[in-house]
């Protein structure tokens, strides 16, 4: 998957397997049906107000947008339970890093506590199986990857498998997805991604750190390269800045993970806008230390189980991104970077 191409020069690195439970952790949703997080509501809140649009306030409907996922049938599986660690397992806890802005990957609900979407269901569906209880942690996207092995057990937050990456951490498949460009509805600028030197000139929004943010420059590099104008590159924290970018106008597109970039364009009931196709698909994954070995493995036997029992399917169709789907979790799987 396109988000996460970590550039970091040698922090990925995790020695040893010391705990630290660290801040309090992320709740997970219980009950019937959770609010939509508060992030993508102010983006929708925001659309409602700069473009009018009739149907797309908080309370109507919003609250059956978040998903409760019935997980009764998962149960604990005592042979890959005992594959993890005694330093993973023993505080009964299974600690994970996660940029919970992300949706529909992990995003928060109204409380900003409870983290929520496919990838925080299918962590606790690993915990189900693990016997462990989930605690997911919060953090700055480009923090999680060098704190696994020291304050998290393990990283999920829609990270891209990469070479560069593997030779610093493990890495779990777990789907497959791409890169789009979104654009205001009825694209008013005009835009074709695919047309060679068409950003050139453009403002394009992007969220720090990704493989977006590396395409972007790259694409920029070409275009001075080529004596054309430079891309207004529009970095921010958080892919809900990105998406209120586009909408406000302040960028003219933003480039973005598939399931992304779909969600919000369903989302705002179709006011925004995919161009150009899906580009750039890769293999997104589950991080644990190069160190730990271990935990990699009870991870791939966990999420190979989830795979084959249906669990896996059911929570990606739940959410609406089951074309991202695989049949097979491997360890370090190789890429083409």
């Amino acid at each position: 998957m396109a988000r996460g191409f970590f550039q970091a020069d040698g922090r990925a690195q995790a020695d040893g397997r010391t705990r630290r439970r660290g801040m309090s952790g992320v709740s997970y949703l219980s009950g019937a049906k959770a609010r939509i997080a508060r992030a993508f509501t102010a983006v929708l809140a925001f659309i409602v107000a700069t473009a009018g649009l009739a149907g797309c306030g908080t309370s109507d409907g919003l609250d059956s947008l978040a998903k409760s996922i019935d997980l009764s049938n998962v149960t604990k599986d005592d042979a890959i339970a005992a594959m993890l660690p005694d330093s993973v397992k023993a505080d009964g806890v299974l600690t994970i890093g996660s940029e919970t802005t992300f949706p529909p990957a992990e995003f928060l609900t109204e409380d900003n506590k409870t983290a929520i979407g496919y990838e925080m269901d299918l962590a606790k569906a690993l915990g189900l199986v693990f016997g462990l209880t989930v605690d997911v942690q919060s953090s700055s996207f480009d923090s999680i990857i060098p704190s696994v092995g020291s304050k998290y057990d393990l990283g999920i937050s829609g990270f891209t498998i990469t070479n560069e990456r593997e030779e610093s951490v493990n890495f779990v498949s777990i789907f497959s997805a791409g890169m789009v460009f979104v654009t205001q509805k009825g694209n008013p600028r005009g835009l074709d991604p695919t047309k060679d030197g068409d950003l050139c000139g453009r403002k394009v929004a992007v969220q720090q750190g990704t493989a977006e943010e590396d395409e972007i420059n790259d694409m920029n590099e070409s275009c001075l390269a080529a004596g054309r104008q430079r891309i207004d590159i529009q970095p921010y924290p958080g892919q809900t800045s990105c998406a209120t970018a586009v909408v406000s106008g302040k960028a003219d597109v933003m480039d973005v993970d598939s399931p992304v970039g779909d969600y919000a364009v369903k989302q705002t009931e179709g006011k925004l806008e995919v161009v150009g196709g899906m580009h750039g698909v890769a293999p997104q994954g589950i991080v644990t230390a190069k160190s730990d070995m271990d935990t990699a493995k009870a991870v791939q036997a966990a999420m190979q189980k989830l795979m084959d029992d249906g669990t896996y399917m059911k929570i990606l169709k739940a959410w609406g991104v089951e074309s991202g789907a695989i049949d097979k979790a491997e360890i370090n799987p190789d890429v083409d970077d």
